[in-house]
């Protein structure tokens, strides 16, 4: 139940994500979005997918502060 819950939250993270990157045209924020999405269908652990999205998450800081 825990992996459901944490897959829609963080798929609803990435719909913004993605909604707000095809808005802006901002590549970076499309792509996280996308991944933001996608990724939760192959990955078991709850604990897991919080690493893995603090990862994307922090990528598309590290991407916004530099100019990208």
């Amino acid at each position: 139940m825990n992996a459901i819950l944490a897959s829609v939250l963080i798929g609803s993270v990435g719909l913004g994500l993605f909604m707000y990157g095809k808005k802006q045209r901002r590549a970076p924020h499309l792509a996280a979005g996308v991944l933001l999405m996608v990724y939760p269908y192959f990955v078991p652990g709850v604990a897991l997918m919080c690493v893995i999205a603090a990862a994307i998450l922090g990528l598309l800081y590290l991407a916004s502060y530099l100019g990208i």
